[in-house]
């Protein structure tokens, strides 16, 4: 059932969350191409979304204001302006009033939001004090990736650059010999391998290992979700679509708890690698359904904190 004519795009004005949507850079794909289309076609998918979930006690928006603006743009001559360029678009949003869940074709938008976050309240120009959650198929810790520092193969590693306290990876399981090595040698990154979540050879303790993990953390969060860190089979216009990654409930489990422990702050999302393709727009409603599952939970934390 068709709930909303222009999904997102239906609503105006905001106090406690907000929905920022943001026009992919297409500079930085090494692969397929496609992603400038991704979040105009993640919005389009919106309208098929239900807007029931059993974690509020009504249907979204549920009280709250929600607002997507209007896509970014610029006529920035050089990769560098452009994320400049981002980063300032971004920055209103990043006052702790808002909950901004930015919409991007490329995961290369996550070094400027970054660099604006690190001004929200919670954090007071201290990027050390925040962590990074990230759901993704690849590690993304390149120092470079096709002679390009700014990329969607380095945004990790960029964001460590900036400042980031903690990087916590699920779901990782493409990845260079240099990405291993800075696993293993930089203490600031945690990282759970695909492989010891879902290999049929595995019990079931990795991925319950990961759900108290997510319980425990503390502090402020930023949830940087690729998209591609589900299965390539519900992503499959994706930039890098790779196979034995998250299924969709599984993602759902790791949102809720985390919007659901107490102990964490988190301050914003981005949900990125967006792309669409001929004769399927599952992987835009794939990404519509994860976006909308962090706006809910986000949603469902505030209520609990007033105690509604």
């Amino acid at each position: 059932m068709i709930r909303q004519p222009h999904g997102w795009r239906n609503y105006s004005n905001f106090s406690r969350a907000r929905g920022v949507r943001v026009r992919s850079l297409g500079r930085c794909v090494s692969y397929r191409e496609g992603t400038e289309f991704g979040p105009a076609a993640c919005i389009e998918a919106s309208s098929q979304v239900e807007l029931f979930d059993p974690i509020l006690p009504s249907k979204l928006p549920c009280g709250m204001r929600i607002h997507t603006t209007t896509p970014w743009s610029s006529e920035a001559p050089t990769l560098l302006d452009s994320l400049d360029s981002i980063r300032d678009y971004v920055a209103p949003w990043m006052n702790g009033e808002q909950f901004p869940i930015v919409l991007g074709g490329e995961h290369g938008i996550l070094p400027p939001l970054m660099a604006a976050v690190s001004n929200h309240p919670a954090l007071d120009g201290d990027l050390s004090k925040l962590t990074l959650i990230q759901i993704d198929a690849h590690a993304d810790l390149r120092d470079e990736l096709n002679e390009e520092r700014f990329s969607h193969g380095t945004v990790i590693r960029r964001s460590l650059d900036a400042g980031v306290g903690k990087v916590i990876q699920i779901g990782v399981r493409a990845y260079c010999e240099e990405e291993a090595e800075f696993i293993e040698s930089d203490e600031r990154v945690e990282t759970w391998f695909a492989k010891d979540l879902f290999s049929a050879s595995i019990n079931k303790a990795g991925w319950k290992n990961l759900i108290q993990r997510i319980c425990d953390i503390e502090g402020a969060i930023w949830l940087t979700f690729d998209i591609d860190g589900l299965d390539g089979s519900l992503v499959p216009a994706t930039g890098t679509p790779v196979p034995g990654g998250l299924a969709h409930w599984g993602a759902v489990e790791i949102i809720e708890k985390l919007f659901s422990n107490k102990s964490a702050n988190v301050i914003g999302a981005d949900v990125n690698e967006i792309s669409t393709s001929e004769g399927t727009n599952l992987t835009e409603f794939s990404a519509a359904l994860v976006a909308t599952k962090i706006l809910a939970a986000h949603i469902a934390a505030t209520l609990a904190q007033i105690g509604e």
